[in-house]
């Protein structure tokens, strides 16, 4: 088959022949319609997110297409099957082995290229505002990257989880989609200092900035808040203010869902299973839908990259390959 490689020596992104991928007994064989890009793919391209142990090296933590075939213990998913699927790799390839705990089936609403735009965002959020930060109705949640493919699906759940919503974002045109999502207040970052904007007054942070931010992450939680940390684009290592997290009775909280366990609490077939019972229902009813910032012909995968990487690109980029119609 082929698929997107890093070229050896280089961060090149290249079309290759590489072996089609065998599914096991708990697997299934999808034949990818689309991709997702996402920022874990630019930093293992990078050399700085390696996949873990026994994963394809190929790009891709996410798909969505037609099963292809079935492991021997698989039941309730047949061949034909339009599926998504969260993925820990391989999903820059024509045909993707996915663990059948780890598909959903294409929302109601929504076109089966779409559809790999949400299996990654909805486990992420999902996880982190609802089962590890606990987001009720009437809290106040800072998303961090409103624009982002996690920004802008966050927004969205957490209000339809009836939460307040506050974005920083970069630019005026990523402010503007971020109301239009329902943010409800919106700090562009170049011009506003979020922490003295919100200081003391937020219950759950989603933030993908980490060492950068955490001082002032941790002076706007409110007493009894909760910080999420789900990415590190601002750097390893920060400086914590423990007096001022005690005071507050507050927690920080460093989670990730690609190196999770397959099965058993707190596994990725708990998040998908959480995800197909509580968020499918509001993508049927069009309360949560997907953010498309591109469709790319696989063969552009650089330049998905480069969009994903730059302040044009609001929601997912998503990699087509020519037998998939986006409609």
């Amino acid at each position: 088959m082929r698929a997107i490689v890093v070229e050896d020596g280089t961060q090149n992104l290249v079309i290759a022949e590489v072996p089609t991928p065998t599914p096991g007994p708990d697997d299934v064989l999808v034949r990818v319609a689309a991709a997702g890009v996402n920022r874990a793919d630019l930093m293992q391209r990078r050399g700085l997110y390696p996949p873990p142990a026994g994963i394809t090296d190929v790009l891709g933590m996410e798909v969505s297409g037609t099963i292809e075939a079935v492991g021997s213990q698989v039941t309730g998913w047949s061949p034909g099957d339009s599926v998504c699927a969260l993925i820990a790799g391989g999903g820059y390839a024509e045909y993707a082995v996915v663990p059948a705990t780890q598909l959903l089936p294409v929302p109601d609403g929504v076109s089966i290229v779409d559809a790999a735009a949400l299996p990654e965002v909805a486990a992420t959020v999902w996880s982190n505002l609802v089962v590890e930060a606990g987001l009720r109705p009437g809290e106040t949640v800072l998303i961090h990257g409103g624009g982002s493919g996690i920004g802008t699906h966050a927004i969205q759940v957490a209000k339809t989880l009836g939460a307040r919503v506050a974005v920083t974002v970069g630019s005026e045109f990523k402010a503007q989609r971020s109301r239009e999502l329902g943010a409800d207040i919106v700090i562009n970052y170049r011009e506003q200092d979020f922490a003295a904007e919100l200081a003391d007054s937020v219950d759950v942070v989603l933030d993908i900035m980490a060492a950068k931010y955490l001082p002032a992450n941790v002076s706007v939680l409110a007493p009894g808040g909760r910080l999420v940390i789900i990415g590190m684009q601002g750097g390893l290592v920060g400086e914590l203010n423990i007096a001022m997290l005690i005071a507050k009775r507050a927690r920080v909280i460093g989670t990730n869902v690609r190196n999770r366990p397959l099965t058993g609490p707190g596994s990725k077939a708990e998040i998908v299973a959480a995800v197909r019972e509580h968020e499918w229902p509001l993508v049927a009813r069009g309360q949560v839908r997907p953010v498309i910032s591109a469709r790319l012909p696989i063969e552009h995968a650089a330049h998905g990259h480069e969009l994903l990487d730059s302040a044009d690109s609001v929601g997912k980029v998503l990699l087509l390959w020519h037998n998939s119609n986006p409609d």
